[in-house]
């Protein structure tokens, strides 16, 4: 379960990322020029929060399981 302490930058609907079945992450547009990324088993797994690689960022992502990609 994500540590409600976290600073999150924002909450994003799983519907506005993008899904990049070769690698298997959704990714969204970080303000920092990178991007926010999460991998399909993370989700699966209970994760919700996406962190950006280039910063210190996080967002939180709002889904529901049954709706991902198989």
């Amino acid at each position: 379960m994500a540590d409600e302490s976290l600073s999150i930058y924002d909450e994003i609907e799983i519907e506005d990322m993008t899904f990049d079945p070769n690698l298997q992450i959704y990714h969204y547009p970080c303000p920092c020029g990178d991007r926010f990324e999460i991998c399909i088993d993370d989700l699966r797994d209970g994760e919700e929060i996406a962190v950006c690689p280039s910063c210190s960022l996080m967002i939180r992502v709002i889904f529901d399981e049954a709706d991902l990609p198989k």
